[in-house]
């Protein structure tokens, strides 16, 4: 492969992996447990931006019972923005498979 040609596919991939960067933080997941008592919303970054609490949860007699449904709700709020990054990034990154990446 020509070098020069190399080259010009490095930057264009630096410049579509920061148009990446910028918009996942952008992204926002929702993940609830328990019937939507508890719900987590994450964004493109993986930080926990929001949570709500049902009251009817909210017992301090059962508080492993909340503690359980507060990892659920991160957990699956963290695969839902999963499958937006994946579908972001495949879209613009034509398709690349990025699992070898940890996506």
């Amino acid at each position: 492969m020509n070098p020069f040609e190399l080259l010009k596919n490095t930057q264009a991939l630096k410049e579509q992996s920061a148009k990446l960067q910028s918009e996942l933080e952008n992204l926002t997941a929702e993940g609830s447990s328990g019937g939507r008592m508890v719900t987590v919303k994450v964004n493109g970054k993986f930080e926990m931006k929001e949570i709500k609490l049902d009251p009817i949860c909210v017992d301090n007699r059962d508080v492993k019972m909340l503690e359980d449904l507060i990892v659920a709700a991160h957990n699956n709020a963290m695969e839902n923005i999963q499958e937006q990054i994946k579908a972001k990034s495949s879209s613009l990154l034509g398709g690349m498979d990025l699992s070898q990446f940890g996506l």
